[in-house]
């Protein structure tokens, strides 16, 4: 049997969220973000900077792509998606060191992380029930 300690040191090797993603990229971790969703999901709004490769995809794709030994960070649309875990099995399966963001794309946009869309990149208000929500005072 495994013990507490041995299965939530190995649920985190698999996991991140969406806070976990923002502070490694702000701090320029080397992640390629990996959108697994499908095209008119990705155009309505993606993770900014994140790369679009729909998980029946990655495959035929990721080797030419993304090189071996990237560490790879997936996502999907939100809790209730499990195309997310789809796309990291894919990226596992070949060999690379692949996380899933929990919480998806609906998390990065609660949480007030920058959205990418045709239109540019864009902060939606942070929603109190999941990020920080920081009031502004009047000086």
């Amino acid at each position: 049997m495994i013990d507490r300690a041995e299965y939530y040191a190995t649920k985190l090797a698999y996991e991140t969220d969406a806070s976990d993603v923002h502070a490694a990229l702000k701090a320029g971790e080397a992640l390629v973000v990996v959108d697994v969703r499908s095209g008119e999901a990705w155009a309505q709004g993606r993770v900014s900077g994140a790369i679009h490769m729909h998980y029946s995809e990655i495959a035929t794709r990721a080797p030419e792509e993304i090189p071996v030994g990237s560490t790879v960070v997936v996502y999907c649309w939100s809790p209730g998606c499990n195309a997310g875990a789809k796309g990291a099995l894919e990226f596992a399966t070949l060999g690379y060191d692949v996380r899933e963001m929990i919480g998806g794309f609906e998390y990065w946009v609660r949480e007030g992380y920058p959205v990418e869309d045709a239109d540019g990149v864009h902060r939606r208000p942070v929603d109190p029930l999941t990020g920080i929500a920081r009031v502004r005072t009047r000086a």
